[in-house]
């Protein structure tokens, strides 16, 4: 190690120690300790299930999940975006309470959720403008970059669904206020009957809908944990049941898939779009935890655990926007060297012995992209500026998540003189453009 990494290191535990030290008696750190946590199961999660390996001199990709399909049922461990959104739910909740009592208006709470949430995409958009250029410039094929800038721009599909999800807060959390849990189950219901619809009239486009009716659903149990409606361990474990059963039977009675996360070459996935199995799995999981909430909040209170939550949390969304990118350099830097740590036959014993080290490479890698731009994240979270109106961040948001959605799905290599699909990023960048404020800032200037 360095000494500027060292150095590095201990400016970053310090400053996190800092704001522990900081941190009201009243907050709840468990909130933070899930979101920290959930996050660290969805990157390790990615760095496994996607699989690279050179035969023949030729580098190939592939899906643990289709190349080993029992793995599938350890997706219901690894899949806990469900659980992130509940966490979501939960500190929402928290905010627009306090903007509301504090007089701010939607506009000002709607600002500074976004800018965290938008702020941080940026450079990441930017990076990969600029690396897909230059592979072009260089011969690489449309299709490697498309492949692989798909990959790396995953994680911004379930962070424009979260987006949107922010943008109705007031209206989620009004009818959690008027009608409690039975907001809850309302949309769970028409998830439900979307899922019946679909399944059995064929009509697949209907499933789309379950972006909105199943994250929404998942979203207001945030708020019936913050209410305190599932007290004590008997009653989060009854939840916990109830969830697995459902599940359960979606899976061998429904014939629903095993995995919750997409698996290539199946017909039918329990998360693009999302099925009422996947809300199932997240009622599941928000039992489990919620059991285990009084002693994890006692052993929060400990410093050194508590300073790393805090950590994780300061860098969070550079983590998880950075994470695949970082894997989808190495492994390119891996066929660079002649396929270097990438002869391993996929799935076997030899395979798996070497998951510890090739995690390890991969947090390394991380680690330097954290360092290197997680300052944008914290600039976000420390910004202060006049907020733009509530229809101007409404509208850069749509923008952003349209443009996300579509990198995600298509990549942002193309065929043409950039070699990148230009519009899309146009649109991610203008969107960023107005909920960051910048139109008022030029014309203030």
């Amino acid at each position: 190690m360095t000494g500027a990494t060292a150095s590095l290191k201990t400016g970053i535990w310090a400053h996190a120690g800092e704001l522990a030290a900081r941190t009201p008696a009243e907050r709840n750190r468990y909130v933070d300790f899930l979101r920290a946590v959930s996050i660290a199961l969805v990157v390790t999660g990615h760095w496994l299930v996607a699989v690279a390996y050179v035969q023949g001199g030729e580098l190939k990709l592939d899906d643990l999940l289709h190349v080993s399909p029992w793995a599938q049922w350890l997706t219901w461990i690894f899949q806990v975006m469900p659980l992130f959104f509940i966490v979501g739910g939960y500190s929402n909740g928290i905010s627009w309470e306090s903007a509301c009592r504090s007089g701010r208006g939607y506009a000002a709470w709607l600002a500074a959720r976004l800018k965290r949430l938008v702020g941080p995409v940026v450079p990441l958009l930017i990076a990969w403008v600029v690396m897909a250029m230059t592979a072009a410039q260089l011969g690489v094929r449309p299709q490697f970059i498309q492949l692989g800038s798909q990959m790396a721009l995953i994680p911004t599909w379930f962070l424009a669904v979260y987006i949107m999800v922010v943008v109705f807060t007031p209206v989620t959390y009004r009818a959690w206020r008027r009608f409690g849990v039975a907001s809850f189950w309302g949309l769970a219901l028409v998830a439900l009957a979307v899922d019946i619809t679909a399944f059995a009239f064929a009509q697949s486009w209907l499933r789309w809908t379950n972006y909105a009716f199943v994250w929404l659903a998942v979203h207001q149990l945030g708020y019936l944990w913050r209410a305190g409606r599932i007290t004590g361990v008997l009653q989060a474990l009854a939840w916990a049941a109830a969830g697995l059963a459902v599940l359960l039977f979606l899976v061998f009675v429904s014939a629903y898939p095993v995995s919750m996360i997409t698996v290539p070459g199946e017909a039918v996935s329990n998360s693009r779009p999302p099925t009422l199995a996947l809300l199932a799995l997240g009622v599941f999981h928000a039992g489990l935890v919620l059991a285990l909430e009084a002693p994890l909040r006692r052993w929060l209170l400990g410093a050194r655990v508590w300073t790393t939550t805090v950590l994780v949390n300061g860098i969070i969304m550079t983590v998880y926007l950075w994470h695949v990118t970082v894997m989808v350099l190495v492994i390119g830097l891996a066929n660079l060297l002649g396929g270097f740590g990438l002869g391993l036959q996929p799935a076997t014993l030899a395979w798996w012995s070497t998951r510890p080290v090739w995690i390890a490479v991969l947090a390394a890698f991380l680690f330097a992209c954290v360092a290197a731009f997680g300052r944008f994240e914290q600039g976000a979270k420390s910004r202060v500026a006049s907020s733009p109106p509530a229809w101007q961040s409404i509208t850069g948001a749509i923008c952003v998540c349209a443009a996300l959605v579509s990198l995600a799905l298509n990549g942002i290599g193309a065929e043409g003189v950039t070699g990148i699909r230009v519009g899309a990023v146009i649109l991610v960048l203008a969107g960023a453009g107005l909920v960051l404020g910048l139109p008022q800032r030029v014309f203030r200037s």
